[in-house]
């Protein structure tokens, strides 16, 4: 039986894993990006910027492909694995190649013209991502795909990347999107004015913040027919908040508690809220992972004084 790890990737000391056993490093002295589930029980992961790289079950870990470019967020969509960039394109690896090809017709997205760097002037130094993409998803039975643009809204294909379409409006600077388990209509993100939620699988989009301490929304993920969504002040506070928004029946956001912290320890980025099943994983700014095997009615602080995470990964139930 597979062993229930969660996987941390960070920004410069490479990833570990965290069982039941303690917590172990896998790669070391590399930036790893990203994390997703690869479809087969396995994960993918953006390692050093230039490469893809697959973990097996059993935690062995290969090179799948590498780019030129500056990848930035992968997923796996039936037999296909589509990865963007930080100079916002959108590339695929089909199954049985080893080549990344890029999709020419996310160069062309209405309005594209329009996008923007998301990053800010603080103290005369400029912080903050470069224009790219900066999450990806596709919706529960793969037939939608979405790229959330920072700062560029909200691409999304009906055709399998044939072509793509603008949705959400670009200044809402969509900070991560996410798509319900289950049903293929509903998607969510978060952004910097909200809660941004669709139940016409991404065409339209309303706005939430009642119940938010702030609306700089960064990590967003569903347990079950809940939504998970961390808020602070601004992209570097010193603390955050995670909030749920229960989808059926409807209901406020309102803080998670049982053992969350009331205030994180900065905020909770994009990618570092992971749910499998009723399993929840959070980790802050402050490399504080907390965790739930109940969908977030408890939780526990189950390691500290990681180094600054980019993305979290549960692959498989606790």
């Amino acid at each position: 039986m597979t062993k229930p790890t969660i996987l941390i990737a960070t920004w410069n000391d490479g990833l570990f894993a965290v069982t039941n056993d303690g917590r172990t490093q896998e790669i070391a002295n590399q930036l790893v990006r990203w994390l997703a589930p690869d479809g087969h029980g396995g994960a993918l992961a953006i390692v050093g910027q230039h490469s893809l790289r697959r973990r097996t079950s059993e935690g062995e870990w290969a090179t799948v492909a590498t780019s030129e470019l500056d990848l930035s967020c992968c997923m796996a969509v039936q037999d296909a694995i589509y990865v963007g960039t930080d100079d916002a394109r959108m590339l695929r690896l089909s199954n049985g190649n080893s080549v990344l090809e890029p999709i020419d017709s996310f160069d062309n997205v209405a309005g594209r013209d329009t996008w923007f760097a998301g990053s800010a002037i603080v103290n005369g130094q400029r912080l903050g991502p470069p224009l790219g993409i900066r999450s990806v998803a596709a919706n529960s039975n793969g037939s939608i795909l979405f790229a959330n643009v920072h700062v560029g809204g909200i691409p999304r294909s009906i055709d399998g990347g044939k072509t793509w379409q603008p949705t959400i409006d670009i200044n809402s600077d969509v900070h991560e999107v996410r798509t319900h388990p289950t049903n293929p209509d509903i998607v969510a993100a978060a952004s910097a004015i909200g809660l941004c939620i669709s139940r016409d699988a991404g065409a339209t989009w309303t706005i939430e913040r009642d119940g938010l301490h702030a609306p700089h929304c960064s990590a967003i993920a569903f347990a079950g027919d809940d939504i998970l969504v961390s808020a602070a002040i601004d992209p570097f506070a010193a603390e955050g908040r995670i909030y749920r928004r229960p989808l059926k029946p409807d209901g406020p956001l309102i803080a998670v508690e049982g053992g969350m912290p009331a205030w994180t320890e900065g905020k909770v980025d994009t990618a570092c809220i992971a749910t499998n099943a009723s399993s929840i994983a959070v980790v802050d700014m402050g490399g504080n992972l907390y965790v739930s095997g109940d969908s977030g009615q408890t939780s526990s602080r189950s390691s500290s004084k990681l180094p600054t995470p980019s993305s979290v990964l549960i692959t498989s139930p606790f």
